[in-house]
């Protein structure tokens, strides 16, 4: 690694966004692609922070901080990335489930997995089943996170995978589900694909699904669904 790309690695752990965007700059001056920058610099340097929350080494002020430091590079880059045509990850679309105005972790959610290199759609909180539905359609995402701070709320989380049943586009897209009170076992139940208990970890279980299915589909129809992948 490069002395810029392992400095830009160290801004992201630790939150520099004083002289990130310089860093990038420079970076980019001494003919460093976009894509280098991304996955050579920014992402190890999320990557860590990823690892470090988990180990609770690091806590949600500083991840947030780190998360922002790298959005602030990814204004220089994410436009020359689109301009070479380089493909991100995959697509993440996250939301906070109808009657639930809490949006803390989702947004944690959504800088992690920007940091991981997905294209990030966020609909925001309060998000209706149908609302899930069309924006599947629409963004046609890889990942669909639901995120649910409140046990009267969870349950939104089972009409939205019913209504892509019955809109017939669940099996276009895995579904992860996440917040204080979910559990794997409520996963389990109303058939969602996997279930992360913090930023890091549903970052990580994107990346899994991206890496271990490929969202290799059949030519004939999506891949095939698996109850337990993780």
């Amino acid at each position: 690694m490069s002395e810029i790309l392992s400095q830009l690695s160290t801004a992201v752990i630790e939150g520099n966004l004083d002289d990130i965007i310089d860093m990038t700059q420079d970076a980019l001056d001494e003919g460093l692609s976009a894509k280098q920058i991304l996955d050579e610099g920014l992402m190890p340097g999320m990557d860590h922070v990823g690892v470090e929350f988990k180990a609770g080494n690091m806590f949600v002020p500083e991840v947030l901080r780190s998360a922002r430091s790298m959005q602030a590079s990814m204004t220089l880059v994410k436009p020359l990335l689109a301009e070479a045509g380089a493909e991100m990850t995959g697509k993440v679309l996250l939301g906070t489930v109808k009657g639930d105005l809490h949006d803390i972790g989702k947004n944690l959610v959504a800088m992690m997995c920007e940091g991981a290199g997905f294209e990030v759609m966020d609909l925001g909180k309060d998000i209706e089943p149908d609302a899930f539905v069309e924006a599947v359609k629409e963004f046609e995402p890889h990942v669909l996170g639901m995120s649910a701070l409140l046990t009267t709320t969870m349950r939104s989380m089972e009409h939205t995978v019913k209504a892509l049943e019955e809109a017939g586009v669940r099996d276009k897209v895995k579904i992860m589900i996440g917040g204080a009170p979910v559990t794997q076992d409520f996963s389990d139940q109303i058939g969602a694909d996997g279930y992360a208990s913090n930023a890091a970890s549903a970052s990580e279980l994107a990346k899994k699904i991206r890496l271990v299915l490929g969202f290799h589909f059949q030519e004939k129809g999506a891949a095939k669904r698996v109850a337990h992948p993780f």
